[in-house]
């Protein structure tokens, strides 16, 4: 890929996920070469969607750039290995993958390839995002922290199967769980220390369906994350975080606003079509990346980045199958189970 050309994108899983990045890449103008599903079926529907061309899994890399992974977490070290090692950068969805062995080895994989690896945690790319962190980092020593995600259990997918490795903080929770670390490492917490949570499942699944995470950083700030699939039909994702000066607001959804001790923060309207897809971080992380590879330099939200998040992960499941009790971060526990195994097995 040179500097003057961008790149082309590769989109392995055709899901509502896939069509997010292939929108940003499509606004971007940058080539999507081919679309890859379980079947061809959804293969060609995105494709067509994309005017792009529905290929197998065995096609991939297929000459592009940069692959976009957002197959089901359970299989996303494997591809993502064999496409780095095809030659191809990847964009891996969240979470990273379903055990930390793996993500140790996606991590030394990122390392043998120069970094051509990001962790798709696109509202660390919101703009909403970027100018919460920037005030956050202006309003002295953190005193509060609380990031919510809720909303309803998914009706699609397969997010409640042992196969997929967790439930509600799983997979929606690393959002909050980034944020949270994100605003306190701004705001001068330090990194996390300790996770202590509770966990409570469904009916007919052995997932978790609501979490609750008190997080306790280097500064002896306990921050909480709550992310539930019992929100009901209203989305919540938002965060509030003080100082002994200070309030901060934002809200992710339905439209992202900033508030500073009550007041609106003027956030820039989105130009796209889709105001979502730049709004929520798809667009800028896209291009952010697309630079990161022309310029050998190492994603913001990098691979390493997504380990952090699932050794979180790990920690809180495992506090949870022990009624609660603190667990040490970076986590200590076994490295090759999922986070619903640490959780059913204390």
């Amino acid at each position: 890929m040179s500097v003057e050309t961008r790149p082309s994108i590769a989109l392995w899983g055709a899901g509502m996920i896939s069509g997010a990045h292939g929108a940003a890449a499509s606004f971007l103008l940058m080539p999507i070469t081919g679309v890859a599903s379980r079947t061809v079926e959804r293969a060609t529907a995105q494709a067509e969607r994309l005017r792009a061309e529905a290929v197998t899994y065995d096609d991939l890399p297929g000459g592009a750039d940069i692959v976009v992974v957002s197959t089901p977490p359970q299989f996303h070290a494997a591809h993502t290995l064999r496409l780095l090692d095809a030659g191809a950068a990847v964009v891996v969805e969240k979470p990273l993958c379903t055990t930390l062995d793996d993500a140790d080895r996606m991590v030394q994989a990122a390392r043998a390839h120069g970094e051509r690896l990001l962790y798709a945690e696109n509202l660390g790319y919101a703009p909403v995002v970027e100018r919460l962190l920037g005030m956050t980092a202006g309003i002295g020593p953190l005193t509060h922290l609380e990031v919510r995600t809720m909303q309803g259990l998914p009706t699609w997918g397969d997010f409640t199967s042992d196969e997929w490795g967790g439930g509600a903080l799983f997979d929606l929770g690393v959002h909050a769980l980034a944020i949270a670390v994100l605003a306190a490492g701004a705001g001068g917490a330090g990194p996390v220390t300790s996770v202590s949570a509770v966990l409570r499942g469904g009916d007919g699944h052995n997932s978790d369906e609501h979490a609750e995470v008190a997080l306790t950083f280097r500064s002896g700030l306990v921050g909480q994350v709550v992310s539930s699939w019992q929100g009901g039909p209203d989305q919540v994702w938002d965060v509030q975080l003080s100082s002994e000066s200070a309030v901060l607001r934002a809200d992710f959804w339905p439209r992202p606003t900033l508030e500073h001790n009550g007041d609106p923060v003027p956030v820039p309207p989105s130009a796209r079509v889709i105001p979502f897809i730049e709004e929520l971080g798809y667009y800028g992380q896209l291009q952010a990346f697309a630079a990161d590879i022309r310029d050998a330099t190492t994603p913001f939200m990098d691979v390493s980045f997504g380990r952090l998040i699932l050794d979180i992960v790990c920690a809180a499941y495992q506090s949870a199958g022990r009624g609660g009790a603190d667990e040490a971060v970076p986590f200590t526990g076994p490295r090759d189970k999922t986070p619903l195994q640490l959780w059913h097995r204390g």
